[in-house]
């Protein structure tokens, strides 16, 4: 197992495109990153894509909001969960929840917004 994950940034200057279009509901604003893979190392190979298409919202109304990208055209990731990028969360509620979140809850689609990320690595 690596010490971190593999996926993109969300530069700022699209972070700030897409807070003017989803403001975020909760208190602890997050929207930095899509997860491709967990426990990958340094030495793992970074994604190739350097965009999404952000296609939906989902929100459990207690804390945990996510916005679902796709990436090459699926919202699938490899591991069987859903690309999100975690966009706010309450001060008692983990960005990992978003996963949890969007299996149980669902996402409600929305205008589809083209955007453009960073593949990188994340040290934990």
């Amino acid at each position: 197992m690596g010490a971190g994950y593999t996926g993109w940034e969300l530069p700022a200057d699209e972070r700030s495109r897409l807070l003017a279009l989803i403001p975020p509901r909760y208190e602890r604003l997050v929207a930095d990153h899509v997860t491709l893979q967990f426990g990958a190392g340094p030495q793992e190979p970074l994604p190739t894509a350097t965009e999404a298409e952000v296609i939906g919202c989902a929100d459990d109304g207690e804390g945990v909001q996510a916005v679902v990208v796709a990436i090459d055209g699926t919202s699938d990731r490899p591991d069987g969960s859903t690309y999100h990028i975690t966009w706010s969360l309450e001060p008692n509620r983990r960005a990992v929840e978003s996963n949890d979140v969007i299996r149980d809850y669902g996402w409600r689609p929305v205008e589809p917004v083209t955007i453009r990320l960073v593949p990188r690595f994340f040290g934990l």
